[in-house]
């Protein structure tokens, strides 16, 4: 019988222990030069609005989902892709503990919103949307904070 940590291989019927790991996503802090932030409206749960981004698909580099989940979302490509910070709370993402790895970019292109996106839209740093869903108000805040003080990259 498992333990809780453990299921049955179909095939042999040997127990296998299961990992519980974090998950790894990438968030992009997409700005378009004199306009803002872009930002897309959520098309699913957790609904509001968020920086584009999504999961590390495997074998994958965060650079390169970071490229992709931007086109995914907001058809943006991305110029100048820096590494921002990492975000780990636990509770950060309501479904489950994931892991962020954010970046910041300059989008090249007219954003229009896909996939998990309902609407993408520009916003400046003084009116940002509410609600922000995960912890992307934090993130923000980092970063402008970071701006203003002239240590982001």
């Amino acid at each position: 019988m498992p333990d809780g940590n453990q299921i049955f291989c179909p095939k042999c019927k040997t127990p296998v222990k299961i990992y519980r790991n974090p998950f790894l996503s990438v968030d992009i802090i997409i700005e378009m030069p004199g306009s803002g932030i872009v930002l897309i409206e959520r098309r699913n749960h957790p609904l509001g609005w968020a920086l584009p981004g999504g999961f590390v698909d495997y074998g994958e580099s965060l650079e390169s989902a970071a490229r992709r989940e931007a086109m995914e979302e907001t058809g943006l490509r991305l110029a100048n892709l820096r590494q921002f910070r990492a975000y780990s709370e636990p509770d950060r993402d309501p479904r489950h503990h994931t892991v962020t790895v954010v970046f910041s970019a300059t989008g090249l292109g007219v954003p229009r919103a896909a996939d998990d996106a309902r609407r993408v839209e520009i916003y400046p740093p003084e009116a940002l949307p509410s609600p922000l869903v995960f912890d992307h108000g934090k993130i923000l805040s980092d970063y402008f904070d970071e701006l203003s003080s002239g240590t982001a990259v």
